[in-house]
């Protein structure tokens, strides 16, 4: 419930944290309604009756200076609107690491079968070697869907190609339509529209859908044909950032365990 939480908040929040003076004696340690309406900016009866759970109006300028003077987190300022009814802004793109320990151990875990880390504009930011090997990346801002547009190993299998293309489009515009005016996206599909008239075709029809669990099929140079069953995974810390994992169906883990390195590394 929104009151509960706005009470716990203000309550974990003394006076001396907020910058203010801590004058005179207190029943409790936190910030008195006064005091936190002055830190947001709001009057005094409209925080009590926001906090009392009348119905009133509330605005995202409103949440987020009370999420401020709260010094909420990121997780607590979305769960701060979900409360109020609100939808929570985007969190901000993060700016750590590439990638951590952990899901570089979880790409080589995955092996012998393909994995990879892609960004929101599906921008390859890390591969295990097989999935290097198998789809031909050759390195960080290799991009999934141009790649499935362009690489004439998808292409050579123009049946299965021509099944999966259609969600795939409708997958990326999803993705897309959360930041319409990101040039990140805009970058990749000006340039795909140019380079692919069968990616220009299916753009123009503005279907989208979530991710599926689909069958990625590609002709390797050495293994032949090789089919997998894909599924796409949120990263929890970073919602931009998406780990595909590749489980190959029986012929083609045959045909993967059958190639050596010296194979694997071979160029197109």
């Amino acid at each position: 419930m929104l009151r509960e939480f706005l009470r716990d908040r203000r309550a974990r929040l003394t006076p001396q944290q907020a910058g203010l003076p801590a004058a005179g004696r207190r029943r409790t340690p936190g910030l008195r309604r006064e005091e936190l309406a002055l830190l947001a900016g709001v009057g005094v009866s409209w925080y009590t009756w926001l906090e009392q759970g009348r119905d009133i109006t509330v605005s995202s300028d409103v949440l987020d200076a009370l999420a401020t003077a709260l010094r909420l987190d990121a997780v607590e300022r979305a769960h701060l609107y979900t409360l109020a009814g609100l939808n929570p802004p985007r969190r901000a793109t993060d700016s750590g690491p590439t990638l951590s320990p952990q899901l570089r151990n979880l790409l080589d875990a995955w092996s012998p079968r393909p994995a990879v880390l892609r960004d929101r504009y599906w921008n390859i930011l890390a591969a295990n070697d097989i999935a290097t090997a198998v789809f031909g990346a050759t390195g960080p801002g290799h991009n999934c869907l141009t790649t499935f547009f362009t690489n004439p190993r998808y292409l050579a299998l123009r049946e299965s190609w021509s099944a999966a293309a259609p969600a795939v489009v409708a997958a990326y515009r999803a993705d897309y339509a959360t930041r319409p005016d990101d040039p990140g996206f805009t970058t990749v599909v000006a340039e795909l529209t140019t380079r692919s008239p069968e990616f220009a075709a299916l753009w123009s029809r503005h279907d989208v859908g979530a991710p599926t669990h689909a069958v990625n099929s590609l002709q390797h140079p050495h293994a032949g044909p090789l089919h997998f069953d894909t599924t796409t995974l949120a990263v929890a810390d970073h919602p931009d950032r998406h780990l595909v994992l590749y489980n190959p169906h029986p012929d083609t883990a045959t045909r993967l365990t059958e190639l050596t390195p010296l194979r694997l590394a071979a160029p197109a």
